[in-house]
């Protein structure tokens, strides 16, 4: 039996173009080669990722009943994800996201907030999350209703029933270094990009962030680095730069980060190593 993997949080459309390297003067056309649609977010693209990688994965999201919505449920159902308990609500759009990819893989965005910032976690949808093998906690800070204890609770049960916990963000704003604060304790990984990490810890360097989130709780750290690789560090010791895979014709750097969270985790469920995961 496969084991069972809980993503919550950011949940949006992504409307991807390529290649795109200026927007048409007036009402002229211009002829690309891709546009597709997919189950974006911190916590829809692992999801997707973990099930096509064979795990058991469930989504814990919001969205609206508008056809931005529709198209994100059936993407994820596509994918396999279970979306039972992604709740739908009418007081926000299901939140979207234009990229026009840039010929160089630089990726420019309108991005539409919506209905992931109010979502709330119902009593099964919480009994899923506690009971899953592994949990993923994607979009710290930007959870409205559950940033701060609210969240931290519900990591800390998960935690303490064995799961193996990540935790990730996008955008921090001024709210951001308390919300994570909260479950930082609560988390075997805290998985923030390089930016991400130096912004909110206020440190200068990968090594020094990752031992400021550490040093706050966090069982791990494994910082993405964007073409550097990554950063593994982990409260017994390990301190290891991770190399990216060479040889690779990148195109399109969305959603790569969520990847590399599910990977991660996907890694773990299979009983490797957390450096060997990485």
């Amino acid at each position: 039996m496969s084991k069972s993997f809980v993503s919550v949080g950011v949940t949006i459309l992504d409307i991807v173009g390529y290649p795109i390297s200026s927007i048409p003067a007036g009402e002229q056309t211009e002829v690309i080669q891709k546009i597709h649609l997919c189950a974006a977010g911190t916590a829809a693209a692992p999801a997707v990722i973990a099930a096509r990688l064979g795990m058991n994965s469930t989504l814990i999201g919001a969205i609206a009943d508008d056809d931005v919505g529709f198209l994100v449920r059936h993407k994820l159902d596509q994918a396999g994800v279970d979306t039972s308990l992604l709740e739908t609500r009418s007081d926000l759009p299901t939140a979207a996201t234009m990229l026009p990819i840039n010929p160089d893989g630089a990726r420019p965005n309108w991005h539409m907030p919506g209905a992931f910032l109010l979502m709330e976690v119902t009593d099964e949808a919480r009994q899923r999350i506690v009971n899953a093998d592994h949990v993923h906690w994607g979009g710290i800070g930007l959870l409205i209703n559950l940033d701060g204890p609210a969240g931290a609770e519900i990591l800390a049960e998960a935690r303490s029933n064995g799961a193996i916990t990540t935790g990730d963000l996008i955008s921090p704003g001024p709210q951001t270094p308390d919300a994570v604060k909260a479950v930082l304790p609560h988390l075997d990984y805290f998985m923030p990009s390089i930016d991400e990490a130096v912004e909110i810890s206020a440190q200068t360097n990968v090594e020094d962030a990752a031992s400021f989130f550490i040093d706050q709780g966090a069982g791990g750290c494994l910082i993405k680095c964007g073409s550097e690789g990554a950063y593994l560090a982990t409260s017994d010791g390990i301190r290891e730069s991770i190399p990216v895979i060479a040889d690779v014709n990148v195109i399109d750097t969305s959603g790569c980060g969520d990847s590399f969270c599910a990977g991660f985790q996907v890694g773990l469920a299979n009983d490797m190593a957390p450096l060997d995961a990485a």
